[in-house]
């Protein structure tokens, strides 16, 4: 039986979950969050930076900053994202402005920037507002040719 494992997007512990129970709605053994959220998660730098490196299910970041038009405009439509990619992939988001290490350990130079993190590395990116379908066909594409 294969496992997969996660780092809980609101308490950054590790958790296994065996692969038939990815869909079933898992929950971390630490604090009981959702592990495979219908939603993004807000995240902190530290917490990110494990899961990046350490998630076997690719995770989808929304690099933003409150003061942005676009990541505001964009924020619903990430929201969809999250609902349409569920059990695929999970979707976090780091507030550049709160957390501006993120910008520099990423390099980001626009906002809203979204990256796809695969199995400890980053496996693409993406800048700019776009509807969801655009987000989850990025994602897709990515994921596929990982």
């Amino acid at each position: 039986m294969s496992s997969s494992k996660i780092v809980c997007l609101s308490c950054a512990q590790t958790n296994r979950v065996p692969a038939e129970r990815l869909a079933a709605g898992p929950k971390c053994g630490t604090c009981g969050a959702a592990l495979m959220p219908d939603k993004p998660v807000a995240v902190d730098m530290a917490t990110l930076d494990k899961a990046a490196r350490a998630d076997d299910i690719p995770l989808l970041v929304d690099f933003w900053a409150p003061w942005c038009g676009p990541c505001r405009a964009m924020a619903p439509e990430f929201a969809k994202a999250a609902t349409m990619l569920k059990g695929r992939a999970r979707l976090a988001k780091i507030n550049t402005e709160a957390q501006p290490q993120a910008s520099a350990r990423w390099n980001i130079r626009g906002i809203p920037a979204f990256i796809l993190f695969a199995k400890g590395r980053e496996i693409a990116r993406q800048a700019g507002a776009r509807p969801a379908a655009d987000l989850v066909r990025f994602a897709e594409v990515a994921m596929a040719g990982r």
